[in-house]
């Protein structure tokens, strides 16, 4: 077996000196290609240990390797860099540029990455065509392309995050409760796509929501109190 994506060992993190540590996990593996759904209650910790992946955040203690690379002992540039051409985020609140279109936040990544650009570009298209090609899978009509972000819906504004994340096939693909703001139908459209998305670039994707009804369209449903020893010592306290 090669060797994992993501791969933890004895990490802990705390927000400051003197407060017990929200994360204690010992131990825990990503292949690569894996679908993983993690779930947990709110304060649980699933939102600090994405920004762990992406090296944003920092454990006080242990090891936190992304395809290969021991991000703690990164400069914060280096972890910038890393983030920008490895890992797809979609966050919890989108984080959307509110004064660019919908067209210029979705090419934002191969912006800062060139190593994103070129893999979009290896899809046989254009970068423009490739974000376009994305914003029709997600539903996002083309009359909204040139809007600034926040003339868009909650919903929308999701599915164009969605494709910021997914533009130029990134290793890893980080989704934080992606689908709280779609309704059924688009909640299974878009876990289509980002299935379909993933497959194709053979993108590990680690995908956070409390709506346990999704889980089934993933490789592995993991809680992460199972895996995180302050939540079980919270547990019992």
């Amino acid at each position: 077996m090669s060797d994992p994506v993501i791969r933890i060992e004895n990490l802990s993190f705390q927000w400051s000196a003197g407060l017990a540590p929200c994360l204690d996990i010992p131990h825990f593996e990503v292949q690569a290609g894996e679908r993983i759904f993690l779930y947990g209650p709110s304060g649980s910790g699933k939102s600090t240990l994405l920004g762990l992946f992406g090296g944003v955040l920092l454990p006080q203690r242990g090891s936190l390797r992304l395809l290969g690379v021991e991000l703690p002992q990164c400069s914060a540039s280096e972890r910038d860099r890393f983030r920008a051409g490895h890992v797809g985020f979609l966050f919890q609140q989108f984080n959307l540029i509110p004064y660019l279109s919908v067209l210029d936040n979705v090419l934002l990544p191969c912006r800062f990455s060139s190593r994103r650009r070129q893999r979009a570009i290896d899809s046989g298209r254009s970068l423009h065509d490739e974000a376009l090609r994305l914003l029709d899978h997600l539903d996002i009509d083309t009359s909204l392309h040139h809007r600034e972000a926040t003339q868009l819906s909650v919903g929308q504004q999701q599915r164009v995050a969605a494709a910021r994340a997914l533009i130029g096939r990134p290793e890893i693909v980080i989704a934080d409760e992606p689908t709280s703001a779609l309704d059924a139908d688009r909640q299974i459209a878009f876990l289509d796509l980002m299935m379909h998305e993933s497959d194709a670039a053979g993108s590990t994707l680690v995908f956070v929501s409390h709506d346990r009804r999704l889980a089934t369209a993933f490789d592995r449903e993991i809680a992460l109190p199972a895996i995180n020893h302050a939540a079980v010592l919270e547990a019992a306290a």
